[in-house]
């Protein structure tokens, strides 16, 4: 217990001194950064709430779709083929993407707000990178598998 009221001692010695306090202003004015502000997409509150009515049917439809598709491949036997294998992938990957930034964008424009974490920020730009670029990658396998299919048939 004694040390720590030795190191509070030395520190109140040292931030009395001129150097001490011009350290202590410096110490009072820093800044710590952890939300960013996104730009708005309407000032007015009946425009958000379009939007946010907008958005809604963009990423219903996409669930939808999106889920057909991922329900029709999974039931039917017919449909599994290597093609239809990469369509599915394709179909989950664009539920990741979808899913990665659209709803932060509704609750803030149902909330009226416009703050994100810096954490929230970063995982979202890595999910999305991420996805994206797997998206790539796949679409350009199944360009592949087509051109074989046609140039070099069986």
């Amino acid at each position: 217990m004694s040390s720590l009221q030795e190191d509070y001692s030395q520190l109140v010695a040292s931030l009395s001194s001129p150097k001490g306090q011009h350290q202590l202003k410096l110490l009072s004015f820093s800044v710590v950064m952890n939300n960013f502000l996104l730009l708005a997409l309407a000032d007015t509150r009946q425009l958000q709430l379009l939007h946010f009515w907008l958005l809604l049917g963009i990423y219903l439809a996409a669930l939808l779709g999106n889920g057909l598709i991922s329900t029709a491949v999974a039931c039917d036997h017919r449909l599994h083929t290597p093609m239809y294998f990469f369509l599915l992938n394709l179909a989950l990957l664009d539920l990741g993407c979808i899913s990665t930034t659209l709803p932060k964008a509704m609750a803030n424009a149902l909330w009226h707000t416009r703050a994100i974490s810096y954490a929230g920020c970063a995982a979202q730009v890595f999910f999305l990178l991420f996805l994206l670029s797997a998206e790539t990658f796949l679409l350009t396998i199944m360009s592949y598998d087509r051109y074989i299919a046609i140039c070099k048939p069986l």
